[in-house]
């Protein structure tokens, strides 16, 4: 049986869109408030002015990661989410109709 709603249909256009728009604006500054989070981290554990050592480089560098990680989930999960509740809105406006359909007596 073939699935014919619009909710999929929507939650995988968002995803897709969702890559996009994280492409454009989200890789950078992710990478940027991961490497600012990286470098405190960093300048607590080893002295504030944080020198050239493998650990602080190591630490900046993983929580990059992590702040691109984090950005890349909000963008995706966000519009994926939005496009799935624009399905589901678009599906029972449907089955509504459907329903409102004005049945002739003979």
């Amino acid at each position: 049986m073939k699935d014919t709603t619009y909710t999929k249909k929507l939650a995988y256009m968002g995803a897709g869109c969702g890559v996009v728009l994280f492409a454009v604006f989200g890789l950078l500054p992710g990478s940027f408030l991961g490497g600012v989070m990286g470098l405190n981290i960093a300048g607590t554990l080893f002295g504030t002015p944080v020198g050239a050592g493998l650990f602080p480089r190591m630490i900046v560098a993983a929580s990059m990661v992590i702040g691109v990680m984090v950005s890349g989930t909000m963008f995706i999960m966000a519009s994926t989410t939005l496009g799935w509740l624009t399905g589901t809105i678009v599906d029972a406006v449907k089955a509504g109709r459907k329903e409102l359909t004005p049945v002739e007596n003979k």
